[in-house]
């Protein structure tokens, strides 16, 4: 899961003030730079707004809340000294990578691949972070269904089979299959097929149970036993301080057990006949969850692949999915949606990775993007103070050479970006410049934050000075100017003053010299020192981002160097054969599931790919593309967020993270990024063009991709074994570019 162990908030919230009354929007002291013996142990964490943080003990951090640091020094006189108390070990979140996942948010339903309901590990129904049903075991004639198949259907729905054999005469063969259709909105289908010579009368048992506790709890092994039943119309209900849940039965039972938790039926099946038993799981006067993602209330166009790698079009298709089932509605104004991180880790708004998800789809409209800034704006902190215009966010993990850094910091540097970019793709000019004074904010806030010197620190003061964090700023400073020249407001030329005097000092003071040709450092201390392992941020170097007329944003390295770093990403210690590892396998303190030392995060892959194919680096991109292609066919088509950084071998698999989400936004956006790339689409929609940079080496063959949005009409263009791109449908207007 890590972003989950990523961003750092404990489960039980500090009594310290908050964030907004310190002025500080990241909540957390400054911390010592670690060595890569002294890595903090934690589990993942949520924003404000998940289901699920790491437990307690971490040492962690989130927005308001302060971390402890320990003493500041000794006293001269003789103090009583404490008992040694052994050190806490954090709770293990429960395994996921082995879980189907429905999700429809707010709804969840959490199954092993057995298909029974047991009430253990994170098994259940859940709505709105609060397990409804944790216990659902079904019988038939007194017996358990062996299960033989689960799997995925669509994002909100699995479906598990089982057979019995019931007859006596029927030998080894099973002659009545149990279907179960499970879907995230707390619906249950079960089915019997009978394959049997006789019509069969057959008892059929579904045993039922919750605790109603908050997924939190459930992670954290701190749910409580399961509460009584009483019966209920045609079903059963559980009641508790805090909620209630109602399951009701269609056909109603035949008899039902509160104190049993039961529900039993005698259904009848002729030869080859089939009987169907629906279990409806809600809370107390709770409708059907109708999920934002669907129909014509989804933001996201309903595009499409296809090509000779026949791969592309059940990507696309998942990744879609994956994305509408994430999707969320603020509730300060439902008609703006956003991404959630994740599942089933992180159901709430995470600020930066909203925004980078929606910047990977804007090939699909510009709906999201806009509804993302809007809902972020409502955030924005206000002045006066150090940390006016931030977006806040919580601290996130860093891996073993860096401690945490400010996930505020990148969204408010994301903030600009997003909307200079999702101007460029389609984003109306009302809506522009309806946000553009929450850019302006994140833009004067970058400026204050870097004073009079040259590097933005994160987090600030005094946090030491990342490499990726200064491309994440060069970028908005370029995209923010652009921005600002175009409505006629002031700023633009300081901002590229600061820019270039950022590229002419970050070769200087970035670039370590070495053996075959160097490499950009991951940071520079506080005090000067060198940070210089090679990690996947060192990717956000090649992404400068669209301007007009299709041209990318002048970035932090030279040509030289850009090649060096393209080498350096497409060289085995980086490139693991399934994708981009966060950290160099010969680097110290590599651990290939370490979610930032060493395991392979989909969204960086991609991040490389599209700034490696941009820059010209045909060769490194494709590879890096293939590789999280074969591994996206492993996991169904689902990408998980990360997994394992192990070397791929012929007729191996890339090895799941057992704490990793899936699905999840970035990872499942980061699928669009990768197939787009290939086409090299750069829209200028204000000036009415559109230029196509395709992968010249067309790595995956033919493609064809239908149903994208470039100035909010269908486009559709297609790539050929050559690598010449083709536009097959655009709005009326649009010019193609050279």
């Amino acid at each position: 899961m890590p972003d989950a162990y990523d961003e750092v908030p404990p489960f039980r919230r500090s009594a310290q003030p908050s964030a907004r009354a310190r002025g500080d929007a990241t909540g957390a002291p400054r911390t010592a730079i670690r060595g890569p013996a002294t890595r903090p142990t934690g589990s993942r964490s949520g924003n404000p707004g998940d289901l699920v943080a790491p437990p307690p003990g971490t040492g962690r951090t989130q927005e308001g809340a302060a971390a402890h640091t320990g003493a500041a020094g000794s006293s001269p006189q003789p103090q009583p000294q404490p008992q040694p108390v052994a050190p806490r070990r954090p709770a293990e979140l429960p395994p996921a990578h082995t879980t189907l996942i429905c999700v429809a948010l707010p709804g969840l339903a959490i199954s092993t691949e057995q298909g029974q309901l047991t009430g253990s590990g994170l098994e259940g129904f859940y709505r709105a972070g609060r397990r409804m049903l944790s216990r659902c075991q079904v019988r038939v004639a007194g017996r358990e269904p062996l299960a033989v198949q689960a799997r995925m259907i669509t994002a909100d729905r699995a479906r598990f089979l089982g057979t019995l054999r019931i007859s006596a005469d029927a030998g080894p063969d099973p002659d009545v299959m149990v279907e179960r259709t499970r879907y995230a909105d707390g619906t249950e289908r079960i089915t019997l097929h009978s394959a049997a010579r006789r019509p069969l009368r057959l008892p059929v048992e579904v045993s039922l149970g919750t605790d109603l506790a908050e997924l939190g709890a459930v992670a954290s092994g701190g749910a409580g036993p399961e509460l009584p039943a009483t019966v209920h119309d045609s079903g059963l209900r559980w009641s508790c301080a805090s909620g209630h849940s109602t399951v009701t039965a269609n056909p109603p039972p035949a008899d039902a057990l509160a104190s049993a938790g039961l529900l039993r039926w005698e259904l009848e099946l002729p030869p080859g006949g089939t009987r169907s038993v629906e279990l409806r799981v809600r809370p107390d006067g709770a409708g059907p969850i109708r999920p934002v993602g669907r129909g014509a209330t989804s933001p996201l166009a309903q595009a499409q692949a296809a090509g000779d790698d026949p791969a592309t079009q059940a990507l696309l298709r998942t990744c879609l999915e994956d994305l509408e089932a994430l999707l969320l509605r603020d509730p300060k104004n439902p008609s703006d949606t956003h991404l959630a991180a994740g599942a089933p880790w992180r159901c709430g708004m995470a600020p930066a990775d909203a925004l980078v998800a929606a910047r990977m789809t804007l090939p699909l409209g510009t709906r999201l993007a806009a509804g993302t800034l809007r809902t972020l704006a409502r955030t924005q902190l206000a002045g006066p103070g150090t940390q006016a215009g931030m977006i806040p966010g919580p601290r996130r993990d860093a891996g073993p050479h860096l401690p945490p850094g400010c996930t505020g910091t990148e969204a408010t540097l994301l903030f600009p970006v997003l909307l200079a970019e999702a101007r460029r793709w389609g984003l109306p000019e009302q809506e522009t410049e309806e946000l553009l004074p929450a850019a302006e904010r994140c833009l004067r806030w970058l400026r204050a934050a870097v004073g009079g010197g040259i590097y933005l620190p994160d987090p600030r003061p005094g946090g030491p000075l990342r490499c990726e964090t200064q491309a994440h700023a060069h970028r908005a400073a370029l995209l923010g100017a652009e921005l600002l020249d175009a409505y006629g407001r002031p700023g633009g030329a300081e901002l590229r003053d600061w820019g270039r005097a950022l590229r002419t000092r970050f070769g200087a003071d970035f670039w370590v010299e070495g053996r075959g040709g160097g490499r950009p450092a991951a940071a520079r201390t506080p005090d000067g020192r060198i940070v210089s392992h090679l990690g996947a941020g060192a990717a956000h170097l090649l992404d400068t981002g669209l301007l007009g007329a299709g041209e990318q944003a002048t970035g932090l390295l030279d040509k030289v160097r850009t090649e060096q770093l393209a080498r350096l990403l497409g060289a085995p210690a980086m490139d693991s054969g399934w994708g981009l590892r966060s950290l160099g396998a010969k680097e110290a303190a590599y651990n290939p599931f370490g979610h930032r030392s060493g395991a392979v995060r989909v969204q960086e892959t991609a991040t490389a790919v599209a700034g490696l194919a941009a820059a010209g680096y045909e060769k490194e991109a494709s590879s890096l593309l293939r590789g999280v292609l074969a591994a996206a066919e492993s996991f169904g088509h689902r990408l998980p967020e990360m997994y394992a950084g192990e070397q791929r071998s012929a007729g191996g698999a890339p090895l799941p993270h057992p704490a990793a989400c899936r699905p999840a936004a970035t990872a499942a956006a980061a699928g669009v990024l990768l197939l787009t790339t290939l086409a090299g689409i750069r829209p200028d929609a204000p000036a009415g063009t559109v230029t196509l940079r395709p992968v010249r080496s067309a790595p995956l063959g033919q493609i064809g991709l239908t149903g994208l949005r470039v100035a909010g009409a269908p486009f559709a263009v297609r790539v050929s074994r050559l690598g010449l791109a083709m536009v097959e449908e655009a709005a009326g207007g649009l010019q193609l570019g050279v």
